[in-house]
């Protein structure tokens, strides 16, 4: 009876180590199947779904392995924060720096991450332009136009959304230009053009739903590409306009440290993102409205974007530590500006 027992207790002792190792590598189906995360922001969903398809092919090509890739996609800053709080994450693909670093000081993802992939571990970019209904009725050309009494406007909020806040640094760019630096003008500025926002969204994507197929505003502070697959969407319904000031936005991916360790997944995690600087994946973002960060690969698209629009960038900003606790954080300018604009 002992034996039977001892022999019962080491084949539970053996299955209960494979079972570990099993989730340990990231597989859900079977041994040849790796299974990854990747958390991105809001106006990502089509470049995604269009590169996991051609990532699969190229993993399987690679390394003989089916893989798996779960999507999930809100506001940037929304989804930094659920990374930290235990949202489990291969990846993370987010609007902009900070919301990354958000996730490193959770103690999650490695410092230096920023040097992890070319060009700041940002392999696309995008900017900020007006999406207008078709003819542009309110003749809406600049920034001032926004600050207008007739005129309604749709943001994102920018304490839930990335692409929110690089609209409102663009705006506070062109406002910073017209005043010559006048910080109490430019704030009044930005004050008068969320007096005119009529609703903010906690994300990209339901800020364009709120303006494209709920008919709200007369304009759309959008992502560069989010306005580009309305148009495609809607071609004889509306248009872009490009403001004389943007900035360059700049989403970053990176690995989420201590998921892949746990998961056993990081070799899968850097060839995901690393294969975003493929040629092939570079088209991939060009052919959904992104920016390739391959110079060569984006001339190839000089006829979508406008590739002389004055852009600035956050280091204008002093980086983004420095724009958000004075511009973001609670109590900071944008605080105090729409507090004062409700």
């Amino acid at each position: 009876m002992k034996k039977r027992i001892l022999r019962l207790s080491l084949a539970a002792t053996v299955l209960l180590a494979s079972i570990v190792g099993f989730t340990g590598c990231g597989s859900n189906k079977a041994d040849d199947t790796v299974t990854l995360t990747n958390v991105s922001y809001d106006p990502t969903r089509e470049l995604y779904e269009s590169y996991n398809k051609i990532f699969a092919e190229h993993w399987k090509e690679k390394t003989g392995q089916d893989i798996e890739i779960t999507q999930s996609h809100g506001g940037s800053g929304k989804q930094a924060l659920e990374v930290a709080n235990g949202l489990e994450a291969d990846v993370v693909t987010l609007a902009l720096e900070y919301d990354v670093n958000a996730i490193r000081d959770a103690g999650l993802i490695e410092d230096g991450w920023v040097s992890e992939f070319e060009n700041d571990s940002a392999p696309y970019t995008s900017t900020i332009v007006f999406l207008v209904r078709k003819g542009n009725p309110k003749n809406i050309q600049d920034w001032d136009d926004l600050v207008k009494e007739d005129i309604g406007v749709i943001t994102p909020n920018p304490k839930t959304s990335g692409g929110a806040r690089w609209n409102y640094l663009a705006a506070w760019a062109y406002a910073d230009q017209l005043y010559n630096g006048d910080e109490a003008q430019v704030k009044d500025f930005i004050k008068k053009l969320y007096q005119n926002v009529l609703v903010l969204d906690s994300g990209a994507r339901g800020a364009t739903t709120t303006f494209v197929e709920n008919g709200q505003g007369d304009v759309l502070l959008a992502w560069e590409n989010e306005a580009y697959l309305s148009i495609k969407d809607y071609p004889d319904d509306y248009e872009i306009i490009t403001p004389s000031v943007s900035i360059l936005a700049q989403p970053s991916v990176a690995i989420v440290d201590k998921v892949v360790d746990d998961r056993g997944t990081r070799e899968a995690a850097t060839e995901y993102l690393q294969y975003l600087y493929s040629d092939e994946a570079q088209r991939i973002a060009g052919d959904n409205y992104y920016r390739p960060s391959n110079e060569a690969i984006l001339k190839e698209y000089a006829d979508v974007f406008n590739l002389d629009i004055n852009l600035i960038t956050i280091q204008e900003f002093g980086g983004w530590d420095e724009a958000q606790t004075k511009h973001f954080a609670d109590g900071g300018v944008f605080d105090e500006i729409y507090e004062k604009s409700e």
